[in-house]
């Protein structure tokens, strides 16, 4: 079983990529982020034609997460009211939380807050968001042992994660908060960065920014995860990152990575 994640940042201007990606890399489920459209509006049909469900949790112009699955999933649930109550609905305002299971699997698939610079609102919020993470998970684990939680996490959890580490610690996406409620929301709790486990080298990325060359020059940051339960680890063959939508004509700032499971 292959299950990969993408931050598509727009599902309708990059549905053509999505599409030619699928064709050639037929994956059982594709976990998409920052799809920035309402549900009504989500093209469902193109996909639909590859023989891909569609599951989604949209919102206009921002956010936005989407299941595309080969076999229906049961239950889907979305935000992390459904698993944590009342309590976490204001957090759910922005669609960044979706999950779906498929077998004995189960998949949370996440668009963390970016938190736009250190010491803001936002950034702030990020943490708030991140500390309601290790609650909707510590909630889930225990009934969902094979659980994939996978996404873009806006945080690059290591120095080897970013191609120029050098004063990290005031750059968002890297400061010591975020990498500590990262590790405290998500490693934590036992679960695994699975590409780690097969790829230990730095210099592999899954985000370049659209400035300065970045992607011809890989420099880039590797912010894009899979977070595998110990149990679902086991299974795990490989995982790996493929640049190749990266080199298309107007394309996603962050590539897919890939997680294969014997399962």
């Amino acid at each position: 079983m292959k299950i990969a994640t993408w931050n598509v940042n727009s599902v309708r201007s990059r549905l053509s990529h999505i599409c030619q990606w699928l064709e050639a890399n037929p994956v059982d489920l594709l976990c998409l982020q920052e799809t920035k459209v309402i549900d009504p509006d989500f093209p469902r049909a193109a996909i639909e034609a590859l023989n891909y469900q569609v599951y989604i949790f949209g919102q206009k112009s921002y956010n936005g997460v989407a299941l595309l699955s080969r076999s229906p999933l049961d239950p889907v649930m979305l935000g992390f009211a459904a698993v944590l109550g009342e309590e976490a609905t204001a957090l759910d305002e922005q669609k960044r939380v979706i999950s779906g299971r498929l077998g004995d699997l189960c998949v949370v698939n996440l668009y963390v807050p970016n938190g736009s610079e250190i010491g803001s609102e936002k950034y702030l919020y990020k943490l708030r968001w991140l500390a309601t993470l290790r609650d909707y998970l510590k909630a889930l684990l225990p009934q969902q042992p094979h659980l994939l939680v996978c996404g873009d996490f806006n945080v690059a959890l290591e120095d080897r994660d970013i191609h120029n580490p050098k004063g990290r610690e005031k750059h968002i996406m890297s400061s010591d908060a975020e990498r500590e409620a990262l590790q405290h929301s998500v490693l934590d709790l036992g679960l695994i960065d699975i590409f780690r486990q097969f790829n230990s080298e730095p210099g592999q990325f899954s985000w370049w920014d659209y400035r300065t060359a970045a992607f011809s020059r890989n420099s880039g940051w590797r912010i894009d995860h899979h977070y595998l339960s110990p149990a679902l680890s086991q299974t795990a063959q490989s995982c790996i990152i493929d640049k190749t939508p990266r080199a298309w004509e107007k394309p996603s700032d962050h590539t897919p990575v890939i997680v294969e499971l014997d399962l």
